[in-house]
């Protein structure tokens, strides 16, 4: 999920009942690592959620050639309209610089509240995880986050988008999308995370 940007989200039409309607979009994790949306109140998909939350987002790996042999999954959820809150919506507008033209015109926020993940890894490589196991992952608080980009010393040519438990994303000057830095396997706690985190975002290099 951390290593895209955009998602086909399948919402309940509510011209034609009981079919499901489907659009491709961006998306941005939160710190709990739920999908965030930002969708115009014109859009059919915002009508559809409006009506009844319950929806799916497809998220199929990047760069691939084969499709059935690269990683993706289809995440069940229930998406409840949102305010975010300061810092949440200082994150959400790093990875999408637009949003903040788009907040003054009839567009608002979602949040998708992972109920079931079916994830593939490839071929013979699948299986679910249920909304408890979900919920497992480690959080960065949206104040620890914003105080490592406070400290955060990177190369010429890197803007870092966002940080969480899991890795960091980041842009290179002119580049397409956005690129994922994962933690070191052996990622500390407590104070030690900073300090690594710190560390690695120092060696980054533009290319």
């Amino acid at each position: 999920m951390h290593g895209s940007h955009y998602a086909t989200l399948a919402s309940h039409s509510t011209q034609l009942p009981g079919y499901p309607y489907a659009t491709v979009l961006p998306y941005v994790l939160d710190q709990a690592h739920r999908p965030l949306l930002l969708i115009s109140a014109l859009a059919e998909h915002t009508r559809n959620l409006l009506a009844d939350g319950r929806c799916s987002l497809s998220i199929v790996e990047d760069g691939v050639s084969d499709v059935q042999a690269g990683a993706r999954l289809t995440l069940l959820a229930d998406a409840q309209r949102i305010e975010p809150e300061p810092a949440l919506l200082q994150r959400f507008c790093r990875y999408q610089a637009a949003a903040e033209d788009l907040l003054q015109l009839d567009f608002m926020f979602f949040r998708l509240q992972p109920l079931r993940l079916r994830y593939i890894g490839g071929v013979g490589r699948m299986g679910w995880l249920e909304a408890p196991e979900l919920a497992g992952p480690p959080l960065l608080t949206l104040e620890d986050e914003a105080a490592l980009l406070r400290q955060a010393v990177v190369a010429d040519g890197i803007q870092l988008l966002g940080l969480d438990a899991l890795g960091a994303d980041y842009r290179v000057t002119d580049g397409p999308g956005h690129q994922r830095l994962p933690w070191p396997d052996a990622m500390p706690s407590g104070a030690g995370f900073a300090a690594t985190a710190l560390q690695a975002l120092a060696a980054l290099a533009p290319g």
